[in-house]
């Protein structure tokens, strides 16, 4: 296989990554004064270090004045606006730079003009760059980040200010919009267009709001709210009214399922007399339905615990086909480290990070004259050219430390799946995906939940928890869904999650709501059990929100409920964070 095959490869699955570090060294740049600043000075050291003879082969020997021209001609150029167009054309200029990068210095110029231009049309501009400083040969990258600098340094929006930038006299690296076309696409999906305008889906029936909700700082009331982000209605509803449904994005059935043939692995539906066992499978899962097996595989099965190859074998470098028994007996480890640690998050985690990839690899795969089995795709907002990260990385999180044991294993099964996807899995990317999902996930019961599961032998505080008002030892597996990642806990809820035999969502109107009410669901059991006072129940829901969730509640139930020996003091701050990019660029 070629480099070029090989690079299109990493760089289409790439765009999907995790909370990449380029990714927030551009948030950085644009919105960080101080930030801004320390790089000024690290460029400005580094130019009066450089020699003469340094600077000019920086350019290749090129003239500075002939790569703004090129620059120039470029900015000029028309670029596609639909998403197929795009993506064919950035393969295009990718399959260009690299054939013309092998044929010598005198090619290196019109290589690295294509490749910028590829920069322009790609959805994460500076983990493009990251792909390109590890596969393109020195010269030809000097002179793609020539052009990325002059176009920072020249573009004409760069003379103003960025969003939620500090003036900053002389400040060549804090524009009002990024250098490249692509980059100032994602500025206007963050401030022009709006992303909340498009997420969620109109038919979703709701919206999400920023609102104050009243905290606790040294186990006092601060003197000013922290501003989240919650669901509300765009309609009135009544008690029993559907608000929405909802698919998961990923589930993970419980440990103590898995296998069984009582439960399907994808959906988590109860399964009859029919039973979808595929011929391999490392998790030993089991289906209601080869439309459930079909999905699985393509969603995360087939790169996590199966053999066969997540893309065409045309496109996987011959060097790096690993042997078959290598990857099964990494899959293996893996499943089992799983099992072992019974919690659904983990494998949440690993399936989200799948599907992500398998998203990518979809599109780089059916842009190749290709078809995969079944579309991993979701299309979550109603316009806008958002990707799967665009709304991972909005989503709070909690401060989880992923094992290292469990890293090494999940590296190690991703890099045998595709090579270069072990880069997906860094501690820091898999620590906060971790948090993403002990934060969100749901759990999946219906009728009222199982009573088969075993009692916990952790410690309280070590215990898995899901949103479910039943309790996690009721569910029978958990689901990690978008939209209703949103929605905020109360002990008086005004909706409730309702399964209906598979893990789709069906929330459920408890009270009458008005258009613009929040939508609020109880993540833990709030009914009051026999032997229960009142007190009693809100201290063991709050002790429970407190280990699960890492905040105290503030509804108006637990106001109400608070007896003399409720004091705050020992109440905890809330724990849950959005990404700093976030908070810098939406205030929340």
């Amino acid at each position: 296989m070629t480099r070029s095959a090989t690079m299109l490869t990493v760089a289409g699955i790439a765009v999907g990554s995790l909370v990449a570090y380029a990714v927030y060294f551009d948030y950085k740049r644009r919105t960080d004064a101080n930030f801004r600043r320390r790089l000024r000075k690290e460029k400005k050291r580094a130019e009066k270090s450089q020699t003469p003879s340094e600077a000019s082969a920086s350019t290749g020997g090129v003239d500075p004045n002939e790569l703004i021209s090129a620059l120039e001609k470029i900015r000029n150029e028309q670029i596609p606006t639909d998403h197929d167009e795009r993506h064919q054309y950035f393969m295009t200029q990718v399959n260009m730079g690299e054939t013309m990068s092998v044929k010598g210095p005198a090619f290196y110029m019109p290589a690295a003009l294509c490749f910028y231009r590829a920069i322009r049309v790609y959805p994460s501009p500076l983990e493009l760059i990251m792909v390109y400083e590890k596969s393109l040969s020195a010269p030809v990258f000097q002179l793609v980040m020539q052009l990325v600098n002059l176009d920072v340094s020249s573009s004409p929006s760069s003379q103003g200010m960025g969003p939620g930038s500090v003036p900053d006299e002389d400040d060549e690296l804090s524009p009002s919009g990024p250098p490249s076309e692509a980059s100032s696409q994602e500025w206007d999906k963050w401030k022009k267009i709006g992303y909340y305008n498009c997420f969620p889906r109109k038919e979703m029936n709701v919206a999400i709001k920023s609102v104050g909700i009243p905290q606790l700082t040294d186990g006092q009331p601060a003197s000013t709210n922290m501003r989240r982000k919650v669901v509300v209605c765009t309609k009135d509803f009544e008690p029993g009214d559907l608000i929405y449904k909802e698919e998961a994005i990923a589930t993970a059935l419980d440990v103590d399922l898995q296998g069984a043939g009582t439960y399907c692995s994808h959906c988590l539906r109860p399964i009859g007399d029919t039973v979808v066992r595929p011929d391999f499978d490392r998790f030993n899962s089991v289906y209601c339905s080869k439309n459930c097996q079909v999905k699985a595989k393509t969603y995360s099965q087939g790169i996590l615990f199966t053999l066969e190859p997540p893309l065409p074998e045309h496109l996987i470098p011959e060097s790096a086909n690993p042997a078959t028994d290598e990857r099964n007996l990494a899959q293996a480890a893996f499943a089992e480290y799983i099992k072992k640690s019974g919690k659904a998050a983990p494998e949440l985690m690993a399936r989200v990070i799948a599907r992500q990839v398998s998203i990518e690899t979809a599109q780089m795969i059916t842009s190749m004259g290709h078809s995969p089995l079944t579309n991993p795709s979701v299309v979550l907002t109603d316009g806008g050219d958002y990707t799967f990260n665009d709304h991972l990385e909005r989503l709070r999180y909690l401060d989880v430390a992923a094992s290292e044991e469990g890293g090494k294993l999940f590296k190690t099964v991703l890099q045998l799946a595709i090579p270069g996807l072990e880069h997906l899995a860094t501690g820091e990317r898999l620590s906060t995906y971790l948090g993403m999902m002990t934060y969100n996930a749901f759990g999946v019961c219906f009728e009222g939940g199982r009573d088969d599961k075993s009692a916990p032998t952790a410690r309280p505080e070590d215990v898995e928890k899901t949103r479910t008002p039943y309790g996690t030892q009721k569910q029978v597996g958990a689901g990690f869904y978008f939209v209703s990642s949103y929605l905020t806990h109360s002990c008086d809820p005004s909706a409730r999650p309702f399964f209906n035999g598979t893990s789709e969502m069906h929330l459920i109107a408890t009270r009458a709501l008005k258009a613009g009410e929040a939508v609020t669901v109880a993540y833990v059991d709030v009914l009051q059990h026999d032997g229960e006072n009142a007190q009693d129940c809100r201290r063991r829901r709050r002790m429970e929100l407190a280990r699960g969730w890492g905040f105290a509640c503030t509804c108006s139930r637990c106001a109400s409920e608070a007896g003399p020996g409720d004091e705050a003091d020992s109440e905890p701050e809330d724990k849950s964070k959005v990404s700093e990019a976030v908070l810098r660029l939406e205030g929340v």
